[in-house]
């Protein structure tokens, strides 16, 4: 079954201190390792900045949505992520889990506890 990581980011104070070929270098290294999470069932859905305009809109500046093609390779993005250290440049909130369709996220919500 399908898994997916909705990511919602802004960059920390130690992002906006480095050179643009500094965060060019880094973003290298991070799409370097694309291929390897690609092998793993991972795909990138869609990526980008928040638009602050919408109702609700989160704090963040930007996003990012995952497909995986199970538990594991999101586990393997998650864990990806976090040693290119990328928290170390980016403030993140992680939502992730298992897909489902409309009826059955109904059916989650009325069944919370």
């Amino acid at each position: 079954m399908p898994h997916y990581l909705a990511e919602l980011y802004s960059p920390k104070q130690t992002w906006l201190n480095l050179t643009a070929a500094e965060r060019q270098q880094f973003l290298e290294q991070v799409g370097a390792a694309m291929p390897a999470l690609a092998s793993l069932g991972v795909e990138a859905i869609s990526l980008g900045q928040i638009d602050k305009e919408k109702l609700y809109s989160s704090e963040h500046q930007f996003y990012a949505i995952w497909r995986c093609a199970d538990d594991q390779a999101l586990n393997a993005l998650i864990g990806g992520i976090a040693q290119s250290g990328w928290h170390d440049y980016f403030k993140t909130i992680n939502a992730g889990g298992e897909g489902g369709d409309f009826g059955n996220h109904l059916a989650q919500l009325i069944n919370v506890c």
